[in-house]
């Protein structure tokens, strides 16, 4: 039977709940625990495969094929685990999975009702999530208050009255502002959100206070008086130079310790010697400037885990990397001058594109470390096309009557009427050679996905004929996963998206290589 740790969030939205929650499961984790993270979001999507990256980051995949969530990201991160569907919960699949139970008969005739039918419906999903595992650690999206989210919460309260004390724990994430005009730490919104997390029957049993500066030992004493908690329950989440990091704050103010003592937890046995000196190594000289030329510029989140794996790199090779955005909408290739190597990230859509498609130019000419990914290997297939095969070329996503598609939607993507959850998502195996090969050290490579249309392989042979190498193809052959051009430092290309499959502690191969091509 798992024990379950909750974390909750208060005052506003996007205080770093899932940071949090991936920090504490680390610490746990050195004491030899099963962590198994949950995610829970109140909106009706049934996913966030469909929403905009402007307005939620971007979208996270998981190995079993789901979008989820980028809080999975850092779960997965930080842990070094793989997650599963069952861990990521919606108001839309919680709703869907009640309603097609009640039209099915399952409910015998009764009055479904939000309690005890949906809150029912979200514990046994957490249940089914957690399984055997030691701790389940359950994230509760969104603020205390808000509509959405309250079936969460009461749901949270039933198991914390169901099962006895040493078997549950509730973390509660507020802000504590800093008043320019006082130079003062502000409590009251910590105190106000409390208020209402006992509105819903519940009590935290650990206040952490997401600041700019460490929590003041006054503020400290003041949050525990008025919110119920020892002071040394009442945890400082400051303003840090990197994520990872904040494994290490927690550490110091001994938070795993404070709750192995309520939940009766084993001893630890594991240091963090390794997570150090990496974190250590990302607070270095950095080992050079890496482009990300995308058109979700606006919104910081939309290629984090991109980001990441370019940060876990670097840190392997014991530095930093300093990472920009460069807007492709409106491109001037001189700015491209200043960097290291570019990365051209996934996406979508016909905006920004010919910008990508012009830095790829830029940087197969002037034998620039480049790294496409997803969408970005299929543009370095159409400039290829475009200016060394002088092919009138484009992608059937983007096209505007040229003869050449040589990125089409497969087959079986034409007819979907539906599209959410029906792109090629999840981990698909590709056989590789040549410098892929090399890099992966092994002749099969297995990635995740997340797309609906391929390089055409009526160009394959064409292209390879012309000097880019197609260097992995799906298992039958078919589909183009990897090309390369072995004259170029570094110019690869993949279908895949290995920033999915990439951890701080093993950090994904493709991006090691495209990191040391740069020093």
């Amino acid at each position: 039977m798992p024990k379950w740790i909750f974390v909750t969030g208060g005052v506003l939205s996007g205080l770093g709940k899932g940071l949090v929650s991936a920090s504490v499961s680390k610490l746990l984790q050195q004491r030899e625990l099963d962590i198994t993270p949950v995610k829970c979001d109140g909106y009706l999507n049934v996913d966030p495969g469909t929403m905009n990256p402007h307005e939620h980051g971007e979208v996270f995949v998981l190995s079993d094929g789901t979008e989820v969530d980028m809080d999975f990201g850092h779960y997965e991160r930080f842990l070094g685990i793989e997650t599963t569907g069952d861990c990521n919960l919606t108001s839309g699949k919680v709703f869907s999975e009640v309603i097609d139970r009640e039209r099915k008969g399952d409910y015998l005739g009764e009055t479904v009702q939000m309690v005890p039918h949906v809150t029912e419906e979200i514990k046994e999903n957490w249940k089914e999530a957690v399984d055997d595992s030691d701790i389940g650690i359950v994230e509760i999206g969104g603020t205390v208050g808000d509509i959405e989210n309250m079936l969460y919460l009461e749901a949270v309260r039933q198991i914390i009255n169901d099962l006895p004390d040493e078997d549950t724990y509730l973390i509660h994430t507020t802000l504590v502002p800093y008043l320019e005009t006082t130079g003062e730490q502000k409590t009251k919104p910590t105190q106000h959100s409390v208020k209402k997390l006992r509105e819903t029957g519940l009590s935290p049993d650990m206040i952490v206070g997401r600041s700019r500066k460490p929590l003041q030992s006054s503020v400290v004493e003041k949050i525990s008086l008025f919110c119920d908690v020892e002071e040394q329950e009442v945890i400082s989440d400051h303003d840090i130079d990197n994520i990872y990091r904040l494994p290490l704050i927690f550490d110091e103010q001994n938070v795993d310790t404070i709750i192995k003592d309520e939940m009766e937890l084993p001893e630890r046995n594991n240091g963090i010697k390794d997570w150090r000196e990496r974190v250590e190594n990302l607070a270095s000289e950095p080992l050079g400037t890496v482009a990300i030329c995308g058109k979700y510029m606006a919104m910081d989140d939309a290629y984090a885990s991109v980001e990441e794996a370019l940060k876990h790199a670097a840190a392997e090779k014991g530095g930093s990397v300093e990472i920009q955005h460069v807007e492709t909408e409106d491109i001037d290739l001189s700015q491209l001058e200043k960097f290291d190597g570019v990365v051209i990230p996934g996406g979508f859509g016909s905006r920004g594109v010919e910008g990508k498609i012009k830095a790829v130019e830029y940087c197969r000419e002037n034998n620039v470390p480049i790294l496409g990914l997803c969408y970005g290997m299929q543009l370095m297939v159409v400039e290829f096309s475009r200016n060394v095969l002088n092919l009138d070329a484009a992608s059937e996503e983007f096209e505007k009557g040229e003869e050449d598609l040589v990125v089409a939607e497969m087959s079986e993507q034409k007819n979907i009427e539906h599209k959410g959850g029906t792109m090629r998502l999840g981990d698909y195996t590709a056989e590789v050679k040549g410098q892929v090969k090399q890099i992966y050290g092994s002749k099969k490579v297995t990635e995740r996905h997340r797309h609906r249309y391929e390089v055409n392989p009526d160009y394959h042979g064409r292209l390879e004929e012309n000097g880019l190498k197609i260097s992995g193809k799906m298992e039958d052959g078919t589909l183009a996963e990897y090309v390369e051009l072995p004259d170029n430092r570094f110019f690869i290309g993949t279908q895949a998206h290995p920033e999915f499959n990439s951890s701080f502690q093993n950090p994904n191969p493709l991006y090691t290589e495209f990191i040391n091509s740069i020093l």
